[in-house]
């Protein structure tokens, strides 16, 4: 099991570094990420929570506690992940963050968005995700531009005003 960096940690502030060498080291760390976040109730994780700034994170969603009414999906890795396109529809939600224990935020996402990023083998892949899934990959892109759900609040509280 990877410790979970807590809010205030350096590591979470900071840009995170591109992946460039897809090898064993690599699947490991994704492996021993997906069973940290599961072991946490999360549907996500990235790598800069886990104390390596890298742009790499997991999303598997599935129904647990702090998530009863998740889709399920198989986990999915992703590395250096690009937003290609926003959708201009938004949408609340109530999110909380493994690095924020008990935390919960109401934050505003796009409700669809288009996405390219690289599979644990280093192939590029292209898809559109909407929902509880988008909101997940916009969540976990955040931590690797070195932004929590408290920046993220911050932000959308700004705009607001």
């Amino acid at each position: 099991m990877l410790t979970i960096m807590t809010h205030g940690q350096p590591v979470l502030a900071q840009t995170a570094a591109p992946v460039t060498v897809f090898d064993e080291p690599l699947k490991t760390l994704a492996d021993e990420m997906l069973q940290t976040m599961k072991a946490a109730n999360g549907v996500g994780i990235a790598a800069p929570q886990v104390n390596r700034s890298l742009q790499l994170f997991i999303m598997a969603s599935n129904p647990n506690p702090r998530y009863p009414d998740a889709p399920v999906m198989p986990p999915q890795v992703v590395a250096n992940p690009q937003i290609l396109h926003w959708s201009d529809e938004m949408q609340s939600g109530d999110e909380g963050c493994l690095s924020l224990p008990g935390e919960r935020c109401n934050i505003l996402r796009h409700q669809a968005i288009e996405v390219r990023y690289q599979d644990l083998t280093g192939e590029w892949c292209q898809e559109q995700l909407t929902g509880f899934v988008a909101r997940i990959f916009q969540h976990e892109y955040d931590h690797l531009k070195g932004i929590t759900l408290r920046e993220r609040l911050a932000l959308q509280q700004e705009a607001q005003s």
